[in-house]
């Protein structure tokens, strides 16, 4: 407890409530490791004196006798995507360097009116386009696991965050698999949501059918007592959903009598060997506890990268029309007129990735590829979510990697754009179906890599879902 180290929020509730310790003496000891490990880039921007003064604030609420909100005293870190009043919303790019959100994201509110305390934001891959960090205009993320490779992406701050114990729990965005391959990568835990679990509301959009603010923890506990806060309908959100929020962090299910989906297209010879193992492993030891091992069949997976980097790019270019130089952000000088406005600001303001996403999408919106790509891309993305909604007809969640790989090394696949999108493909697939998933640490490879397993559930099961992880943890 010396250096304010918590395996989890409950065991850094218990001592606050017990005022052991105060909410002041945590987030100095967050703050003072924040600046210990800079060079992990893991923050572009540290709140240090509105910390302090929430830290007292709070601490003063607790010597009051006042009712304490769910996340009292919780130190987080936001992805640099989401909206907080008053601070830079930078997304990790150039265009948006000097920007200063003017609203707050409705996740967010929900945190603080829930007693959170928020130490700053974190890096990212430009505009949550990546799979390893490095696409941030403001430097990579290292692996506070170890610092020669990557932190996955494009959460990559906030798996980093708090894998370094730089936060104990972290907001994060998932595109393609944003939340969970990085918390793959950094040994923690990422959840998902379904679509429209959470508000989008003050997320900045790059793939709006597609992105969902998710968890990144410690425990799986720790990530259902956030998710329980963040959760439920918003009148700023017309996509999220209504359906009531339940207890996630008392979830719990009997590994007896657990059906657990095997899918043949996701254990195949293109899966790095230790991760296999490590996940068999696993199965065999849940099998021995009762629960019952079912092979299925997801045909449609292989069209699933395919797939998503058509209607992801074609949203992004929609999306990211916005950012001309016109109204806000950056500004090219010495414009001649306002094509060239457009121009000089779009080609200095982004990044290589960014620019590579929104021609590819506007490519095939284009006249003449539409109907080749884009409108058969959705079709695909039907089939490919009633995969998934037919196979929870017959299991309660599914197992996959998170992965293909372990971490690798920094400018490894930065020269092939397509090794790096092979990152994501067992994580697109919940994205294109709408389904919830989670990423939770097994263990370390011969090399000493962390390795996550993928659990996904069916639509709205997020109980389920962290029951299962639960199971999973408890094997460790």
């Amino acid at each position: 407890m010396s250096n304010f180290v918590f395996s989890s929020y409950r065991d850094l509730r218990d001592k606050l409530l017990s005022k052991s310790i105060s909410v002041e003496s945590v987030v100095s000891a967050y703050l003072s490791r924040i600046e210990e490990k800079a060079h992990l880039n893991a923050y572009l921007a540290v709140f240090r004196d509105s910390a302090f003064t929430r830290a007292k604030a709070l601490d003063e609420k607790l010597a009051s006798g006042k009712p304490l909100g769910k996340l009292f005293g919780l130190p987080m870190a936001i992805k640099d995507n989401i909206a907080i009043k008053g601070e830079k919303l930078t997304c990790a790019s150039r265009i948006l360097e000097n920007f200063t959100s003017t609203y707050t994201a409705t996740a967010v509110e929900r945190l603080l009116a829930e007693d959170a305390v928020i130490l700053g934001k974190t890096n990212l891959d430009e505009f949550a386009m990546g799979s390893s960090n490095e696409n941030s205009a403001f430097g990579a993320v290292k692996n506070p696991i170890n610092e020669a490779y990557v932190s996955g992406g494009s959460s990559g701050g906030s798996a980093a965050a708090v894998g370094g114990d730089l936060a104990l729990v972290a907001l994060g965005s998932d595109t393609g698999g944003s939340v969970r391959q990085p918390a793959s990568f950094c040994n923690v835990v990422g959840l998902k949501p379904t679509y429209g679990r959470v508000s989008r509301y003050g997320l900045v959009a790059f793939g709006s059918s597609f992105d969902q603010i998710g968890v990144l923890a410690k425990t799986a506990e720790d990530a259902a007592l956030t998710l329980e806060v963040i959760a439920g309908e918003d009148c700023m959100d017309s996509t999220s959903s209504n359906k009531p929020i339940e207890a996630y962090a008392q979830a719990t299910v009997n590994a007896k009598g657990l059906r657990i989906g095997v899918p043949k297209e996701f254990f195949t010879d293109a899966l790095d060997r230790d991760i296999n193992s490590m996940i068999q492993r696993v199965l065999k030891q849940l099998e021995s506890q009762g629960a019952t091992l079912v092979d299925i069949s997801l045909p449609h997976s292989e069209y699933a990268l395919a797939t998503y980097y058509i209607l992801a790019t074609a949203e992004a270019s929609s999306n990211l029309a916005r950012y001309d130089g016109a109204r806000y952000g950056y500004r090219a000088k010495g414009i001649k007129d306002l094509n060239d406005m457009y121009i000089k600001s779009r080609s200095e303001g982004f990044g290589k990735e960014v620019k590579r996403r929104i021609m590819l999408g506007t490519y095939v919106l284009s006249a003449g590829y539409y109907d080749a790509y884009y409108r058969k891309a959705q079709k695909v993305r039907r089939l490919i979510r009633e995969d998934y909604l037919n196979a929870f007809k017959q299991v309660d969640v599914i197992v996959s990697p998170t992965s293909p790989v372990p971490p690798f090394k920094f400018g490894e696949k930065m020269t092939d754009p397509l090794t790096m999108y092979l990152a994501d493909i067992y994580t697109v697939p919940m994205n294109l179906a709408g389904v919830p998933a989670i990423s939770v640490p097994i263990g370390f490879n011969a090399q000493g890599l962390p390795i996550g397993l993928q659990l996904v559930g069916n639509l709205f099961a997020e109980s389920t879902l962290i029951g299962a992880s639960k199971l999973v943890e408890a094997l460790r």
